[in-house]
């Protein structure tokens, strides 16, 4: 396993490194930072002077090769706009959106599980029909379009949960207040995920309820309950496990939309922020993280299959 670990690590390198090669061409395509600044009142010179400061009159390789540079060293560079290391900037956004990824992946396996299960045993029949007809309509309905209709519903005509934000302001911050912020954000994500797990999970149930293994179970008296939530489930994990793995990324860049419609003070309102402004340091760092993020996702996936079927081998 720990080969199998380096191997992956030492592959994922060069992968890292041609993403960011992408992203810094991309990102330079789009146009200067400095052109925001042009208007009547600064002159020429100023901003010829703001461009050799920032080190944007060189070679786009060049500027490439001296982010790479920094970042080997530990530097992720500046932020053009608040001048803040973008590092720093990082570690205090991205614990806000790691707490609502995570919440919200939860969620959604407590609604997905138990609903793929109980599709695929009632196969063929009007609760089968409600759950799966559910599923595509929380995996169909636009995140931000749900977004606003809790909004709508919950803030604007019933005045129960908080709209923006992650505390309220002027308020002690305490964990309840952050759960009361977490509600709306939460049910937008997991809705969206859940929809499509749910279908997953029934077709790899149907799929083992159909196996020897299960009707010799059946014939030998052992009850229903065990032989769908151990022997079935448990083997249907593999294909779920896939599932949940790929939607952590996935997860990860939707959570930046949903925390610009709520405001919450995670990664997303900090990208936006970069993406506007274009403050490419900071758009480097959020990109190198996104990578980082679906890397150590896909190797989390492998090293969880193992642990669930024992027959994989690394």
């Amino acid at each position: 396993m720990l080969k199998y670990i380096i191997k992956r690590i030492l592959i994922a390198i060069p992968v890292l490194i041609g993403i960011t090669v992408i992203d810094f061409l991309i990102m330079t395509m789009v146009g200067s930072p400095l052109e925001l600044l042009q208007g009547p009142r600064v002159s020429d010179a100023a901003i010829e002077t703001k461009r050799i400061a920032l080190g944007l009159n060189k070679p786009v390789y060049v500027q490439y090769w001296i982010w790479l540079t920094n970042l080997l060293q530990g530097n992720m560079g500046y932020s053009m706009k608040s001048f803040q290391p973008v590092s720093q900037m990082i570690k205090t956004y991205i614990g806000p959106t790691l707490l609502l990824m995570s919440v919200s992946l939860f969620v959604s396996m407590l609604i997905a599980v138990p609903a793929g299960i109980y599709s695929a045993v009632h196969k063929y029949t009007p609760q089968d029909y409600t759950v799966v007809t559910l599923s595509f309509l929380g995996s169909s309905v636009p995140s931000f379009f749900l977004a606003l209709v809790l909004i709508y519903f919950f803030t604007v005509r019933l005045g129960w949960l908080p709209s923006s934000g992650m505390y309220t302001l002027g308020a002690q911050k305490r964990s309840i207040d952050v759960l009361r912020h977490m509600i709306m954000p939460v049910i937008v994500l997991a809705t969206s995920m859940a929809g499509t797990n749910i279908r997953y999970i029934r077709s790899a149930m149907l799929e083992i309820l159909q196996m020897d293994y299960l009707r010799t179970a059946r014939a030998k008296g052992i009850g229903r309950f065990l032989v769908i939530n151990k022997h079935a489930l448990r083997n249907a994990l593999i294909p779920v496990i896939t599932v949940f793995g790929m939607h952590i990324p996935i997860l990860f860049g939707g959570a930046i939309i949903i925390e610009q419609v709520f405001s919450w003070p995670g990664l997303g309102m900090m990208t936006m922020s970069a993406i506007i402004s274009r403050d490419y340091p900071v758009i480097m760092g959020v990109c190198l993280m996104s990578a980082i993020v679906v890397l150590v996702a896909n190797l989390l996936t492998d090293i969880i299959y193992a642990l669930v079927d024992p027959t994989i081998t690394y």
